[in-house]
Protein backbone atom coordinates (compact mmCIF):
# COMPACT_ATOMS: atom_id res chain seq x y z
CA UNK A 1 0.00 0.00 0.00
CA UNK A 2 1.23 3.54 -0.56
CA UNK A 3 2.09 5.95 2.11
CA UNK A 4 1.29 9.39 2.78
CA UNK A 5 4.00 11.82 3.54
CA UNK A 6 5.35 12.05 6.53
CA UNK A 7 5.72 15.82 7.23
CA UNK A 8 2.93 18.21 6.24
CA UNK A 9 3.31 19.21 2.86
CA UNK A 10 4.90 22.72 3.21
CA UNK A 11 2.14 24.24 0.35
CA UNK A 12 -1.44 22.92 0.53
CA UNK A 13 -2.53 24.21 -2.93
CA UNK A 14 -6.12 23.89 -3.42
CA UNK A 15 -9.29 25.43 -4.29
CA UNK A 16 -12.09 27.97 -2.58
CA UNK A 17 -15.26 27.36 -3.83
CA UNK A 18 -18.06 30.06 -3.46
CA UNK A 19 -21.36 28.36 -3.52
CA UNK A 20 -22.93 31.61 -2.94
CA UNK A 21 -22.13 32.60 -6.58
CA UNK A 22 -21.42 29.94 -8.45
CA UNK A 23 -24.43 30.21 -11.39
CA UNK A 24 -24.01 26.40 -12.62
CA UNK A 25 -22.83 27.28 -15.79
CA UNK A 26 -20.51 24.30 -16.27
CA UNK A 27 -18.03 26.75 -17.41
CA UNK A 28 -15.53 25.22 -15.18
CA UNK A 29 -16.31 21.89 -16.14
CA UNK A 30 -15.93 22.47 -19.72
CA UNK A 31 -12.52 24.02 -19.45
CA UNK A 32 -11.34 21.16 -17.22
CA UNK A 33 -12.17 18.51 -19.86
CA UNK A 34 -10.69 20.86 -22.47
CA UNK A 35 -7.29 21.29 -20.90
CA UNK A 36 -7.03 18.05 -19.24
CA UNK A 37 -7.58 15.72 -22.68
CA UNK A 38 -5.11 17.21 -23.82
CA UNK A 39 -2.43 17.43 -20.52
CA UNK A 40 -1.26 15.81 -17.56
CA UNK A 41 -4.00 13.14 -17.50
CA UNK A 42 -4.62 12.61 -21.09
CA UNK A 43 -6.61 11.72 -22.88
CA UNK A 44 -10.37 12.14 -21.10
CA UNK A 45 -12.03 9.09 -23.08
CA UNK A 46 -15.89 9.39 -24.17
CA UNK A 47 -18.05 6.41 -25.09
CA UNK A 48 -20.93 7.31 -27.95
CA UNK A 49 -20.60 10.83 -27.55
CA UNK A 50 -23.25 12.08 -30.03
CA UNK A 51 -25.47 9.46 -29.31
CA UNK A 52 -28.30 9.18 -27.14
CA UNK A 53 -26.66 6.93 -24.17
CA UNK A 54 -23.21 9.06 -24.39
CA UNK A 55 -20.79 9.33 -21.52
CA UNK A 56 -17.30 10.05 -20.38
CA UNK A 57 -14.55 11.03 -18.42
CA UNK A 58 -15.11 13.80 -16.44
CA UNK A 59 -13.02 15.45 -13.83
CA UNK A 60 -15.03 18.08 -12.78
CA UNK A 61 -19.14 17.76 -12.25
CA UNK A 62 -21.92 20.14 -11.08
CA UNK A 63 -24.74 19.11 -8.83
CA UNK A 64 -27.83 21.43 -8.53
CA UNK A 65 -30.11 21.46 -5.25
CA UNK A 66 -33.34 23.17 -4.65
CA UNK A 67 -33.70 24.12 -1.08
CA UNK A 68 -37.13 24.72 0.19
CA UNK A 69 -37.95 27.92 1.69
CA UNK A 70 -37.85 28.11 5.72
CA UNK A 71 -38.82 31.07 7.76
CA UNK A 72 -37.81 34.08 6.43
CA UNK A 73 -35.09 32.38 4.13
CA UNK A 74 -36.77 31.94 0.35
CA UNK A 75 -36.51 28.56 -1.88
CA UNK A 76 -33.18 29.11 -4.10
CA UNK A 77 -31.32 26.84 -6.06
CA UNK A 78 -27.25 25.78 -4.94
CA UNK A 79 -25.06 24.43 -7.42
CA UNK A 80 -22.39 22.51 -6.50
CA UNK A 81 -18.91 21.90 -8.30
CA UNK A 82 -17.44 18.60 -7.25
CA UNK A 83 -13.52 17.51 -7.63
CA UNK A 84 -10.85 15.78 -5.99
CA UNK A 85 -10.28 17.92 -2.43
CA UNK A 86 -6.15 16.75 -2.12
CA UNK A 87 -7.14 15.58 1.51
CA UNK A 88 -4.38 15.57 3.75
CA UNK A 89 -5.43 12.50 4.84
CA UNK A 90 -6.82 10.64 1.45
CA UNK A 91 -7.61 7.36 1.84
CA UNK A 92 -7.67 6.70 -1.97
CA UNK A 93 -3.77 6.80 -1.41
CA UNK A 94 -2.78 4.29 1.32
CA UNK A 95 -5.50 1.80 -0.04
CA UNK A 96 -3.83 1.98 -3.43
CA UNK A 97 -1.67 -1.47 -4.06
CA UNK A 98 0.85 -0.05 -6.66
CA UNK A 99 1.88 3.37 -5.49
CA UNK A 100 -0.21 4.72 -8.41
CA UNK A 101 -2.29 6.89 -6.11
CA UNK A 102 -0.24 9.69 -4.43
CA UNK A 103 0.36 12.50 -2.60
CA UNK A 104 2.72 15.30 -3.02
CA UNK A 105 5.42 16.24 -0.34
CA UNK A 106 5.96 19.73 -2.57
CA UNK A 107 2.49 21.03 -2.53
CA UNK A 108 0.26 18.34 -1.44
CA UNK A 109 -1.48 17.24 -4.66
CA UNK A 110 -3.23 14.44 -4.59
CA UNK A 111 -2.18 12.52 -8.44
CA UNK A 112 -2.47 9.09 -10.07
CA UNK A 113 0.70 8.06 -12.08
CA UNK A 114 -0.94 6.14 -14.92
CA UNK A 115 1.95 3.93 -15.77
CA UNK A 116 1.57 2.13 -12.13
CA UNK A 117 -2.30 1.72 -12.09
CA UNK A 118 -4.19 -1.00 -12.80
CA UNK A 119 -7.55 -0.07 -12.51
CA UNK A 120 -8.33 -1.98 -9.90
CA UNK A 121 -10.68 0.88 -8.29
CA UNK A 122 -10.03 0.34 -4.97
CA UNK A 123 -9.10 4.44 -4.50
CA UNK A 124 -12.42 5.13 -5.90
CA UNK A 125 -14.16 2.95 -3.39
CA UNK A 126 -12.04 4.48 -0.78
CA UNK A 127 -13.05 8.22 -1.38
CA UNK A 128 -16.16 9.05 0.25
CA UNK A 129 -17.03 11.88 -2.42
CA UNK A 130 -16.90 10.20 -5.59
CA UNK A 131 -13.97 12.53 -6.78
CA UNK A 132 -12.41 9.46 -9.08
CA UNK A 133 -13.32 7.78 -12.84
CA UNK A 134 -12.30 5.05 -13.97
CA UNK A 135 -11.45 6.04 -17.65
CA UNK A 136 -13.09 3.30 -19.57
CA UNK A 137 -11.23 4.17 -22.52
CA UNK A 138 -8.10 3.92 -21.15
CA UNK A 139 -8.59 1.56 -17.98
CA UNK A 140 -7.34 3.52 -15.49
CA UNK A 141 -8.18 6.11 -12.97
CA UNK A 142 -8.71 9.63 -13.68
CA UNK A 143 -8.84 12.63 -10.90
CA UNK A 144 -8.81 16.58 -10.97
CA UNK A 145 -4.31 17.17 -11.12
CA UNK A 146 -5.27 21.13 -10.21
CA UNK A 147 -3.97 21.27 -14.08
CA UNK A 148 -0.78 20.87 -12.36
CA UNK A 149 1.29 20.79 -15.72
CA UNK A 150 -0.53 24.20 -16.43
CA UNK A 151 0.33 25.71 -12.49
CA UNK A 152 4.10 24.96 -12.50
CA UNK A 153 4.76 25.82 -16.71
CA UNK A 154 7.02 28.65 -16.31
CA UNK A 155 6.32 29.75 -20.00
CA UNK A 156 3.01 30.98 -18.62
CA UNK A 157 2.61 34.61 -17.32
CA UNK A 158 2.09 34.14 -13.76
CA UNK A 159 -1.75 35.34 -13.61
CA UNK A 160 -2.18 32.24 -15.76
CA UNK A 161 -0.14 29.90 -13.70
CA UNK A 162 -4.21 28.77 -12.40
CA UNK A 163 -6.15 25.79 -13.11
CA UNK A 164 -7.90 25.92 -15.67
CA UNK A 165 -11.57 25.76 -14.07
CA UNK A 166 -10.54 28.78 -12.10
CA UNK A 167 -9.82 31.11 -15.30
CA UNK A 168 -12.70 30.03 -16.96
CA UNK A 169 -15.44 31.14 -13.99
CA UNK A 170 -17.41 33.96 -15.54
CA UNK A 171 -18.49 34.61 -11.55
CA UNK A 172 -15.47 34.12 -10.12
CA UNK A 173 -16.72 31.63 -7.73
CA UNK A 174 -13.61 29.55 -7.79
CA UNK A 175 -9.86 30.57 -6.14
CA UNK A 176 -6.34 28.97 -5.89
CA UNK A 177 -3.90 29.23 -3.49
CA UNK A 178 -1.61 27.92 -0.77
CA UNK A 179 -4.21 27.44 2.51
CA UNK A 180 -0.84 26.41 4.35
CA UNK A 181 -0.08 30.03 4.22
CA UNK A 182 -2.55 32.03 6.71
CA UNK A 183 -1.76 35.32 4.88
CA UNK A 184 -3.08 33.90 1.58
CA UNK A 185 -5.74 35.50 -0.30
CA UNK A 186 -7.62 32.03 -0.07
CA UNK A 187 -7.05 31.26 3.33
CA UNK A 188 -8.06 35.15 4.25
CA UNK A 189 -11.16 34.57 2.09
CA UNK A 190 -12.19 31.25 3.77
CA UNK A 191 -11.33 32.79 7.61
CA UNK A 192 -13.94 35.50 6.52
CA UNK A 193 -16.80 33.83 4.84
CA UNK A 194 -16.56 30.99 7.53
CA UNK A 195 -15.10 28.54 4.38
CA UNK A 196 -16.00 24.24 5.46
CA UNK A 197 -14.57 21.28 5.06
CA UNK A 198 -17.13 18.87 3.03
CA UNK A 199 -18.27 15.91 5.17
CA UNK A 200 -15.62 16.61 8.18
CA UNK A 201 -16.89 13.54 10.15
CA UNK A 202 -15.11 11.10 7.56
CA UNK A 203 -11.55 12.50 8.84
CA UNK A 204 -10.41 13.05 5.32
CA UNK A 205 -9.14 16.78 6.35
CA UNK A 206 -9.79 17.92 2.42
CA UNK A 207 -7.82 21.06 1.69
CA UNK A 208 -10.31 22.43 -0.57
CA UNK A 209 -12.99 24.37 1.28
CA UNK A 210 -16.69 25.18 0.36
CA UNK A 211 -18.00 29.14 1.04
CA UNK A 212 -21.90 28.77 2.00
CA UNK A 213 -24.04 30.71 0.22
CA UNK A 214 -24.71 33.95 1.86
CA UNK A 215 -28.71 34.39 3.80
CA UNK A 216 -31.43 36.22 1.32
CA UNK A 217 -32.46 39.61 1.73
CA UNK A 218 -36.46 39.42 2.60
CA UNK A 219 -38.94 41.41 4.48
CA UNK A 220 -38.16 45.59 5.13
CA UNK A 221 -35.73 46.77 3.43
CA UNK A 222 -32.16 46.32 5.12
CA UNK A 223 -29.15 47.99 5.61
CA UNK A 224 -27.40 48.20 2.40
CA UNK A 225 -30.55 46.93 0.00
CA UNK A 226 -32.00 48.80 -2.84
CA UNK A 227 -34.77 50.86 -2.48
CA UNK A 228 -38.60 49.42 -3.14
CA UNK A 229 -39.46 51.19 -6.69
CA UNK A 230 -43.00 52.53 -6.46
CA UNK A 231 -45.23 51.37 -9.32
CA UNK A 232 -46.27 53.67 -11.46
CA UNK A 233 -49.56 55.28 -12.21
CA UNK A 234 -51.06 54.04 -15.63
CA UNK A 235 -51.28 56.41 -18.52
CA UNK A 236 -54.19 58.30 -19.35
CA UNK A 237 -55.05 59.96 -22.74
CA UNK A 238 -53.57 58.52 -25.82
CA UNK A 239 -50.84 57.40 -23.97
CA UNK A 240 -52.51 54.90 -21.94
CA UNK A 241 -54.83 53.79 -25.21
CA UNK A 242 -51.74 52.76 -26.76
CA UNK A 243 -50.08 51.12 -24.11
CA UNK A 244 -52.78 49.53 -23.83
CA UNK A 245 -53.16 48.43 -27.35
CA UNK A 246 -49.70 47.22 -27.44
CA UNK A 247 -49.86 45.19 -23.95
CA UNK A 248 -52.83 43.41 -25.32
Amino acid sequence: MTSLPRTPPAQKLGLVIDLDTCVGCHACAVACKEWNTGGYPAPLTDQDPYGAGATGTWLNRIHSYELEAEGDEPGRTVYFPRSCLHCDNAPCVTVCPTGASHKREEDGIVLVEEDKCIGCGLCAWACPYGARELDAGTGVMKKCTLCVDRITDPGLEEVERVPACVQACPASARHFGDLADPESEVSRLVAARGGYDLMPEMDCAPTNKYLPPRPRRTGAVGEGAPPRLEPLAEPGGFLGWLDRMLAD
